[in-house]
């Protein structure tokens, strides 16, 4: 329902421009707004007013007349004034007001429609029919942006990003629960890949410059049409779920670029735990220390390459070397060698994924 103070914001506005005082009462007489601090009506001659079937009265001199809302009295207004135009500007803010209940019931009721189409509340039926009483598009490029603010209940990133992103483009920006916030994007049939990348990291600019937040971003794929956005919702969820297992120094995860992480999210658990065993055995390195995973994952950007990496971890190629040697005598696997280096990547990723289980199961 539209806020007390949008309706007070409406009439001062008139009041401003007209002179005449205006205020608004609810069906059982209770005040709204108004431009004065009282006006002499009673809440009986209201109720009984807002229960009859004229459209307006005249009272002691005050015009009152009906807010509707589907048909129904919402509101009643009641205007006064000297001037002979007092009728008129009550006919103006009623109108005025009519259109705000309007405009804001589809506002709310566009957040409803697709918070329940991204959770696949709705027929397929349904979809079409609301849409098409929305003034939503069907058929129309679309893709799902998931931001997480990290921060629960906090509106200022919400706003941001409504000022980012208008509905008048095709926009919509909801939540389903209180920490991410659901950007569905329209595209133009001109917007690649590169583009679409480009809005992600608009975004996380956006909020780090403007908000001052950390957020981390996630997308989908792009659909084509309005029932298949729940789809690049439940992609776009998975690559945030995704990339913070195998992918945590990421801020922009896309969920066509997850590679192999998406795969090992997808295993059962038992059937990572055997794998685990069979490669390690004993020795599980569930706590690398830190200057081993650095060595590793330089060596792996550098596609195996000892002088290379030597070179940019500032050290010199025989203690490279060694460090390469001790883990080998830990773990079996020379990661020199690139089938033992594939098998140790896939391996150190389902590692990951098995603390992140048991991290959200504690």
């Amino acid at each position: 329902m539209i806020s007390n103070q949008v309706i007070q914001n409406s009439i001062d506005e008139l009041r401003a421009i007209t002179k005449v005082d205006l205020g608004v009462f609810d069906v059982e007489g209770l005040k709204v707004a108004a431009t004065v601090d009282e006006i002499d009506i009673s809440r009986d001659i209201i109720e009984n007013f807002a229960s009859s079937p004229a459209d307006s009265q005249v009272v002691g001199g005050r015009h009152l007349l009906k807010i509707l809302d589907d048909g129904e009295p919402a509101y009643i207004l009641v205007a006064q004034g000297p001037s002979d135009d007092v009728y008129m500007v009550g006919k103006i803010a009623v109108s005025s007001i009519q259109n705000l209940i309007i405009a804001y019931k589809e506002r709310f009721d566009r957040n409803n429609f697709f918070q329940n189409l991204l959770l696949d509340n709705l027929l397929l039926v349904d979809i079409y029919n609301r849409a098409q009483k929305l003034h939503i598009e069907v058929e129309c490029p679309r893709i799902v942006y998931l931001i997480e603010t990290k921060i629960e209940k906090d509106n200022s990133a919400m706003e941001m990003l409504k000022s980012l992103f208008s509905s008048q483009n095709g926009d919509y920006i909801t939540a389903v629960d209180e920490r991410n916030i659901i950007l569905i994007k329209a595209l133009e049939k001109e917007d690649d890949v590169e583009t679409i990348e480009k809005t992600a990291d608009m975004i996380v600019d956006m909020m780090n410059s403007e908000a001052m937040m950390n957020v981390r971003v996630a997308y989908g794929t792009v659909v084509g049409e309005l029932r298949e956005v729940s789809k690049s919702y439940k992609e776009a969820t998975m690559a945030m779920d995704v990339g913070k297992i195998f992918y945590a120094e990421k801020s922009v995860i896309s969920y066509a670029k997850l590679g192999i992480g998406r795969l090992i999210y997808q295993l059962p658990v038992n059937l990572c735990k055997i794998f685990i065993e069979e490669i390690f055995g004993d020795n599980v390195p569930y706590d690398m220390d830190e200057e081993t995973l650095t060595t590793i994952n330089k060596f792996f950007e550098n596609n195996l390459n000892v002088s290379e990496t030597s070179r940019q971890l500032f050290i010199h190629r025989n203690t490279l070397v060694y460090r390469i040697e001790k883990l080998q005598k830990s773990t079996g696997l020379d990661i020199r060698v690139f089938d033992d280096a594939l098998t140790f990547k896939i391996a150190l990723m389902v590692v990951n994924y098995m603390k992140y289980l048991e991290s959200i199961d504690y």
